[in-house]
């Protein structure tokens, strides 16, 4: 029989029963959604180093979870709820990729090195100018790394992970992609950063 012509309904009735012949019919039938999401973020990954088919193997794995969440009677379509899990995923592995690369506070807060997607430096991102700038400030005071954590901890988790995605070079369209957010709310985080960073250099007294 067609793929085609067994309904969603039938062929997850199987799959709770352990079909494996429904699974792999369920995965011919929407496996365009895998190949569509990871081409939606390959661009993104190959950014970060991350192999495409470590970018596969999460697809594939946000399509299990679909398959084994989904509850017809709480969630949307068969086809929105899988959809919705495969770019979860994706967007979590992307952002705890990007955290992993950067795990290292003091070289990911390099004031010398250059964004190219900004043409500037950290430093001139986080200050308004270079003439009073808090990263200079901060980094000529001998309680560095006690500030740093203080700032990190003041950020919210949409802030955290903006600032980790912003320090490995993706511009505000692809981080919104990747936070499922719009430019917008990114440049409001961005800001929000800015400000608390301004606030904790203040609180602590931080002097050139």
């Amino acid at each position: 029989m067609d793929y085609k012509d067994i309904s969603d309904d039938e062929l997850m009735m199987l799959i709770s029963e352990e079909s494996q012949d429904a699974k792999d019919i369920m995965y011919k039938k929407y496996r365009y959604l895998i190949s569509y999401f990871v081409k939606k973020y390959h661009n993104i990954a190959l950014k970060l180093g991350v192999e495409l088919s470590d970018l596969n193997q999460e697809a594939l794995v946000g399509f299990s979870d679909g398959l084994r969440r989904y509850n017809s009677k709480k969630n949307a379509s068969l086809k929105t709820f899988i959809s919705l899990c495969i770019e979860r995923r994706l967007q979590v592995f992307i952002i705890k990729s990007s955290r992993k690369k950067n795990q290292v506070l003091n070289e990911a807060l390099s004031l010398e090195h250059i964004y190219q997607c900004f043409d500037s430096t950290l430093a001139d991102i986080i200050s308004d100018n270079n003439e009073n700038n808090p990263l200079v400030k901060l980094t000529r005071d001998e309680r560095y790394q006690d500030i740093v954590d203080m700032i990190f901890k003041s950020l919210s988790k949409k802030e955290t992970d903006v600032l980790y995605l912003m320090l490995d070079g993706f511009d505000y369209q692809q981080i919104a992609i990747i936070l499922d957010s719009n430019p917008k709310s990114i440049d409001n985080t961005i800001n929000r950063i800015k400000n608390k960073v301004k606030d904790i250099i203040k609180l602590n007294d931080v002097n050139t």
